[in-house]
């Protein structure tokens, strides 16, 4: 184990050095660039780190019978419910903990931490030297040309590392929880009841949930709560610029890292005929690690970044468009009572869905794994609904001078609400194993083998693309035809609200969130049901001596080996369902959300749309150039993590064929097994560091080319990453479910047809779980660090003129480029084996 560790540390200085090293000429660029400019007097700090917060206490709430409140105290209550929310994450974790669970598959479980924990500490190091390019910009713009007095900058960075904590917090607590419950739930697989089979991986998943929402909402509250109104804003953008860094580079890596082990271990399959997660198979503790790795870390931190950035853009937006103070706190109140409300329709949603459960399945011999999380979705999904407008009521009967908004903005968020259930659904139609489209891909791999079953995946991805893109435009136009209905003046002389439209928006996003600690947990399903399969076969139990009557003294428990490996592999096509339903609605709502952080850049470098408004527009030759150039960073974006999980594959691979021993052994060696993820580990690094570069360099680069060329990249990037990530997303989960209808239903493993979907499946791994998901991130952290970047340009060229700009422009972009290049070519399978 410490020799293992030695060389995973040994390899991450090893990157770190050369990093440091090619990037060193960068970092001075950027410091000579601006050097120039250090000496001359800047304004007082402008952007969304110069928002002030109006104060809470200056508007009372009338509460029912409760009296008045002010806004103040009222979100003080909200923390009561953050700290209930910690503590039904924590009881739930403690009980999952205590299950019965046999030692055999204990310590598979606890193998599989503790790769998990070297992952993740090696990521936090990682992240840290990522952090440290945001840290000279942060650095650069607010202290020296905005001359931002050092307090407020180092709150900035402070709270942009509070935020990468959070994000690599939650998916650290994640990892524990989904390991504990991987073995919990294989044990309870063994007396052949599915019950418990469910169960398990669903309080888990509601483990993480409420947890991670409740941690989110805790800190964001303090920000608004306990810090002075003039630096709360430095904090929220620090927060938001933390956490989608912590995000994007735990999603993007662990989205490499999982797809590498997956193929390595699914491959052997094909190549030596044996069996799933064979214990004989050094490249299935790699696959078990990254099912953690990518599936729980990855959405877990995803998940935190994407609740905090999707608050921070509606804050931002109330104090850049709304005009009455009144209003906004009237706004900001409400908003963040309705994000308490969120804790509190999923808690009892959950507990109403359990009870339903138990009652018609508790005893049951059969059942279909998919009903009840279906039926947990729409439930939370109605009590959403019908706590948004009681809540809305209650708060804000009176917006302004208008008593009817209440009910308005009630719709909006529900149109978001509603979204988060029918997407589910949509997905289903094309990913779930009862559906036609994923039929139609065993059907077309069993006569025409893995090529037509490939071609059938792409058929479901691009009508997927078709739906919900639709059922979103549909939501979002009912929401923007509210928005119509008097919300700039409610009821006032003059317009108190700018761009009613996009605030509309911002709150289909935020209603997409709606029943947040339950999209989590149907999303930290599948990795908990996946690993549990694996641990079952790693566990070699049914080899155990005198296992049946161990098991029987021990716990009480009559074992059905084969009716216990049914189950597992039925539940882990749920799991892969319910792994499908989550990721559109969180690209869905990075791409919604976008839309009022654009605002925010549009709002300034138009000085609140009152001049250059007409550069927004197809006459602008840059913001049209700026359409064409966003495309071109998606798909190059796609390309470059699916190559890193190529060649990864290739290594791992290479690897297992050279060392994988299936004679005389029952299981492979724990060394060769670290081997493999070394190997995972490697490669989700270097492809996230040429990512990582490419983007911070590029987003720089195109912000200083023009501002408008720069907001049509970020509309362009928005729109093109949503569709090709629901692609990706649905025609990978069409493929992985097939193989399983073949596995599970048809009892073909080890047949041609096997062979064909194993193909396919390994096909759409980077699709659903690399490149689509980690879109995501990426959408928000350019929005996020563009904001810094546009005004970072702006100023330059204010103060010293477009030629500078230009120059940095084109320096900026070479170094994006060269990464670009370096993407692929730096990472591409070399057959005399030199990297």
């Amino acid at each position: 184990m410490r020799t293992w560790l030695a060389t995973a540390a040994f390899q991450g200085r090893r990157l770190a050095s050369a990093f440091m090293k090619k990037t060193l000429a960068v970092a001075s660029l950027i410091i000579v660039g601006a050097a120039s400019v250090l000496a001359q007097p800047g304004s007082e700090a402008g952007g969304e780190a110069a928002l002030k917060l109006p104060d809470l206490s200056s508007v009372s709430f009338q509460i029912g019978n409760l009296g008045a409140i002010d806004g103040h105290r009222l979100l003080l209550i909200g923390i009561l419910f953050c700290v209930f929310g910690l503590l039904f994450g924590m009881v739930i974790y403690m009980r999952l903990k205590n299950l019965p669970v046999h030692r055999s598959m204990r310590e598979i479980s606890e193998l599989i931490y503790e790769t998990c924990k070297t992952y993740l500490i090696t990521q936090g190091k990682f992240i840290l030297l990522l952090w440290a390019f945001i840290a000279v910009i942060i650095l650069l713009y607010f202290g020296m040309l905005q001359h931002m007095e050092a307090m407020r900058v180092a709150i900035i960075l402070a709270f942009s590392l509070v935020g990468i904590a959070g994000s690599y917090g939650v998916a650290w607590f994640g990892i524990r929880v989904n390991t504990f419950a991987n073995s919990r739930t294989a044990f309870a697989s063994l007396p052949g009841k599915p019950f418990p089979v469910y169960q398990i991986p669903l309080e888990a998943g509601m483990s993480i949930g409420m947890m991670l929402i409740s941690v989110e909402l805790l800190i964001m509250l303090i920000i608004l709560l306990f810090i002075p109104g003039d630096y709360a804003g430095p904090c929220f953008i620090g927060f938001a610029i933390g956490e989608s860094l912590g995000a994007a580079a735990l999603r993007i890596a662990g989205g490499i890292f999982t797809k590498i082990a997956d193929i390595g271990s699914d491959l052997m399959k094909i190549v030596f005929k044996i069996k799933e997660d064979d214990a004989r198979n050094p490249g299935v503790i790699a696959d078990c690690t990254g099912d953690n790795a990518g599936d729980s870390v990855g959405p877990s931190a995803d998940g935190f970044e994407t609740y905090g950035v999707t608050g921070v853009a509606l804050i931002t937006f109330i104090l850049l468009g709304v005009k009455n103070p009144t209003v906004q706190v009237q706004l900001l109140v409400w908003i963040f009572v309705m994000r308490v409300m969120m804790l509190v329709a999923s808690s009892l949603s959950y507990f109403l869905n359990a009870a339903i459960a138990k009652a018609n399945y508790g005893k049951a011999n059969e059942m279909n794994f998919e009903h009840p999380l279906t039926s947990l979705v729409w439930i939370t999904s109605v009590v959403s609904i019908a706590l948004t407008f009681v809540v809305s009521y209650f708060i804000i009967p009176m917006l302004g001078r208008d008593d009817t908004q209440w009910w308005k903005l009630a719709v909006i968020i529900s149109c978001g609400t509603l979204a988060g259930a029918l997407i589910p659904e949509l997905v289903k139609a094309f990913t779930s194993v009862q559906s036609r489209h994923v039929k139609e891909v065993v059907t077309s791999a069993e006569e025409g083998g893995a090529s037509l079953g490939i071609l059938s995946g792409f058929v479901a991805g691009n009508f997927s693309g078709y739906y919900l893109g639709l059922s979103m435009m549909g939501l979002m136009s009912v929401a923007y035809y509210m928005s119509t209905m008097g919300l700039s003046t409610m009821g006032l002389e003059t317009n108190t609200m700018l761009a009613p439209a996009v605030f509309a928006f911002g709150l289909v996003a935020f209603g997409f969130l709606g029943m947040g600690p339950v999209t989590i947990a149907v999303d930290s399903y599948g990795p908990v049901t996946d690993n549990a399969q694996s641990v079952y076969e790693l566990s070699l139990i049914e080899q155990v001596p005198n296992v049946e009557a161990e098991v029987k003294k021990d716990f009480n428990m009559t074992v059905n080996f084969e009716r216990a490996k049914h189950l597992l592999e039925a539940n882990d096509g749920a799991g892969n369902t319910f792994k499908a339903t989550a990721k559109p609605v969180l690209i869905g709502t990075a791409v919604v959300g976008a839309t009022t952080m654009i605002f925010s850049i549009i709002m300034a470098l138009t000085n609140g749309l009152n001049e250059n408004v007409d550069k927004l527009s197809l006459l602008h030759a840059p913001f049209f150039l700026g359409l064409i150039t966003g495309g071109a960073m998606i798909y190059w974006f796609t390309g470059a993590s699916t190559q890193a999980v190529t060649t990864g594959a290739y290594r791992a691979v290479e690897f297992i064929k050279a060392n994988i021993k299936l004679e005389g052994v029952e299981k492979a060696s724990v060394e060769d097994s670290k081997k493999v993820v070394e190997i995972c580990t490697k490669y989700a690094q270097k492809g996230m560091l040429n990512i990582f570069i490419a983007v911070f360099f590029g987003t720089l680069a195109f912000a200083f080319v023009e501002p408008f060329f720069f907001v049509g990249y970020l509309i362009s990037i928005a729109v093109f990453g949503l569709y090709q990530a629901i692609f990706m997303a649905n025609a990978g989960a069409a493929w992985d479910n097939a193989k399983k209808i073949v596995e599970v239903e048809l009892k073909q493993k080890g047949t041609p047809l096997h062979d064909a979907t194993v193909v396919g499946d390994t096909v759409g791994d980077p699709f659903k779980d690399t490149s689509s998901v980690a879109l995501n991130p990426v959408i928000k952290f350019t929005t996020l660090f563009g904001l810094l970047a546009v005004e970072l340009a702006v100023t330059l060229t204010r103060d010293q003129g477009a030629p500078i700009t230009n120059v940095l422009a084109l320096a900026f972009f070479a170094v994006s480029f060269f990464f670009v290049y370096r993407s692929f070519y730096g990472m591409r399978i070399r057959s005399d084996n030199v990297e």
